[in-house]
């Protein structure tokens, strides 16, 4: 799992843990969470309306069955002031019903609510003035919890929101609600973001979190495209994100996730099929969870066809929950162990042009030219040849092999 977080973190084997091996018995997913977070298509701007209608489109387009199964309502669903009691309560005009009605609709789906809270004393759209008031959580995470657990709420999305940089500050400010959300005893999948706000560095990528939370953010926010030049503390493309996540591999494993934000497949018009398919094919690689964030009442069937394909969401549910690696430090070349002893290999062409690209079967730790790559998002079976697995790649594309 990576370096533990001394003298903060549980051990592995500690069944009271939010995250980690024991995750199935204590009703948290083992395999990385799926679902449809609210934020990059809708941001400031959802209503129960929107979310009702995502959460029904998601049953519909049958991305339910296919394994996306929490509804996340990301920030500025709060009103900017806490109630007399000191609760939390909704926006009374974009959330009329509440959030509690709201959850019941998300749940009669058969889908598990998720709701957004600060770790600080603003969410982040609050800190960054975006949005009115001071509800973050920090210093009401008991009540808080316990208002999120009597809701029906399934899956928590804390945000660091600070330009506080202790890093034992934020150990306190997860470990806090994390002890929280245990005592209600309700099972609540524990989404961390230690990056925002953080200037000059990135603690969620510093400091292996896994003993704390059920996933953890290692990058800041993902934007659609396929590379930025911003850097570790600004917004990042999809190739800026696997850089950074890929060395993380060692702290995933069953029920405690390394989360490279979410997915933008079918966000705006800026990234080409191709780089949707490799965001899929790498998140699936490493691991990560698959949270859709696009507007599901409105995708198109080629939208839906890449985040519902089987054969790549098979290999990011594979129970053995181990992320991959690249081979030979080659960046553009994954492999990642399956089941128990299967094997897969991405091949992705960060080129601007199409080219023919090859893994030596014996890097792969595999001999004999009997070997076959299939490939996941088309079925054609690759025949390897003079020890090497050979293949077409388009630009920006991923050839994403299950080896037989």
């Amino acid at each position: 799992m990576g370096v533990a977080l001394a003298g903060c973190a549980p051990a592995v084997d500690d069944p009271t843990r939010l995250g980690g091996e024991d995750a199935a018995i204590g009703g948290l997913p083992a395999t990385p969470p799926m679902g449809w977070n609210s934020w990059n298509t809708f941001g400031c701007g959802i209503t129960e309306q929107i979310v009702r209608a995502q959460a029904d489109a998601l049953v519909s387009s049958g991305l339910r069955d296919a394994g996306y199964t929490y509804v996340v309502v990301d920030d500025c669903w709060m009103a900017p002031t806490r109630a007399a009691d000191g609760r939390l309560q909704a926006d009374p005009v974009r959330f009329p019903s509440g959030m509690a009605a709201l959850a019941d609709y998300v749940h009669a789906r058969g889908l598990g609510f998720g709701i957004y809270a600060g770790a600080r004393g603003q969410t982040c759209a609050q800190f960054t003035g975006a949005y009115p008031g001071a509800t973050g959580s920090g210093g009401h995470e008991q009540v808080d919890a316990r208002t999120f657990a009597g809701w029906g709420v399934d899956f928590l999305k804390y945000d660091w929101c600070s330009s506080d940089t202790s890093h034992d500050t934020q150990v306190s400010a997860f470990t806090t609600m994390r002890d929280a959300l245990r005592v209600t005893g309700r099972p609540i999948v524990y989404s961390i973001n230690p990056n925002s706000g953080v200037a000059g560095s990135v603690p969620g990528a510093e400091f292996d979190w896994g003993g704390i939370a059920t996933m953890t953010r290692a990058t800041n926010d993902i934007t659609a495209t396929w590379s930025t030049d911003s850097g570790p503390s600004g917004y990042q493309g999809v190739t800026d994100i696997v850089d950074a996540v890929a060395p993380l591999g060692s702290r995933v494993g069953p029920g405690a996730f390394v989360d490279p934000d979410m997915l933008v497949v079918g966000v705006g018009d800026t990234l080409t099929p191709a780089d949707e398919r490799t965001q899929m094919s790498m998140w699936a690689m490493l691991a990560a969870p698959l949270m859709a964030g696009n507007d599901l009442t409105t995708m198109s069937a080629r939208t839906r066809a890449v985040l519902a394909d089987a054969g790549v969401i098979g290999i990011d549910q594979d129970p053995r929950v181990q992320a991959g690696a690249p081979v030979g430090d080659d960046p553009e070349i994954f492999s990642r162990a399956l089941g128990d002893k299967g094997l897969v290999v991405s091949l992705t062409n960060r080129a601007d042009h199409p080219r023919t690209m090859s893994v030596a079967l014996a890097d792969l730790g595999l001999t004999g030219d009997t070997v076959v790559g299939v490939d996941a998002w088309t079925g054609v079976r690759h025949q390897a040849s003079g020890g090497r697995l050979s293949v077409e790649v388009g630009v920006h594309d991923t050839a994403l092999l299950r080896i037989e």
